[in-house]
């Protein structure tokens, strides 16, 4: 590793966690993002080859298919991107012998329990995406030994679509939304997660130690359900003279979607925090720069 420059390859190009990373990397890191056409991921030789040519310290792997719904037409696509393109990067990762950083998600849980889900409990997806997120999860502990995969959840932020961005643009044109009531989970900001993943992949890349690697969760501290903060969305944009709306809570059946949702998506942090000597903040003190931010870059739109 340089000691001057931390150099971190990160796939994708525009994703809510490469842009995150991109505006929160102090001077000593350099953030190389690389994506299509340089990188596909379904493409071996040319993940590989993209990334020895970036000549990183260490790699995370942020891209991947994000169409929840979508993915349930789409099964090879999903799987070949989340599935087969994570095992690619962790090929790559073991030739160049250089740590990966790998972001998953709740939904390779099924939501059953009735407490927030530990990094040994049972994986038992129920929809294609998680399904494929799932697979990359097992196509990196097959071929790579030197990984830290972070599972994630409910991911916020200025950049990229998002759920506090479709609410407010939904909220411009109308005074009331439905909002389902029944799932829950830890909203996650992505410049929290950009901020925790520079420190990690600092530690991974000077730091051999076993426990540092695995998988573990990293979210928002808080839970609360789409409503919850759907609402507290709409708290800070009204104090910041943006669209005021009234949420009317429901049930996940009155809201059908092609992709079955876990209805409990929390994660527990523990393992991270005692491992990494970490807090992820609470998600409610990141919420309102998130809105503001958004806010403001609509008002500069016109």
């Amino acid at each position: 590793m340089s000691f001057s420059t931390l150099r971190l390859a990160v796939t994708g190009l525009t994703g809510q966690v490469v842009s995150a990373l991109i505006e929160r990397a102090p001077r000593d890191v350099e953030i190389i993002a690389l994506g299509r056409p340089q990188l596909e991921l379904s493409r071996r030789n040319a993940v590989i080859g993209a990334l020895r040519h970036a000549g990183c310290d260490a790699i995370i792997n942020a891209a991947a298919y994000t169409q929840v719904d979508k993915a349930e037409i789409e099964v090879e696509t999903a799987m070949r991107i989340n599935g087969e393109g994570a095992g690619n990067v962790a090929q790559a990762a073991s030739e160049l012998k250089v740590p990966l950083v790998h972001l998953s998600t709740d939904y390779v849980f099924d939501g059953s329990l009735s407490r927030p889900y530990l990094e040994n409990d049972p994986p038992s997806p129920t929809s294609a995406y998680g399904c494929s997120k799932l697979e990359g999860e097992r196509q990196i502990s097959l071929l790579c030994d030197n990984y830290a995969i972070f599972r994630t959840s409910w991911v916020f932020s200025p950049f990229g679509a998002n759920f506090v961005k479709t609410m407010l643009r939904l909220g411009r044109d109308r005074d009331e939304l439905s909002v389902v009531a029944d799932q829950i989970g830890n909203p996650t900001s992505a410049l929290d997660i950009a901020e925790k993943l520079i420190l990690v992949s600092r530690r991974l890349a000077s730091d051999s130690s076993q426990e540092l690697r695995g998988i573990f969760h990293m979210t928002g501290r808080g839970e609360a359900s789409w409503a919850d903060l759907a609402e507290e969305i709409f708290r800070h944009s009204e104090s910041h003279n943006g669209p005021r709306v009234k949420i009317k809570r429901i049930l996940t059946q009155d809201y059908p979607t092609p992709a079955k949702r876990p209805k409990n998506s929390r994660l527990d942090n523990t393992k991270f925090e005692n491992v990494y000597k970490l807090s992820m903040l609470p998600w409610r003190d990141t919420l309102e720069d998130c809105v503001l931010r958004l806010l403001r870059n609509k008002e500069q739109e016109g």
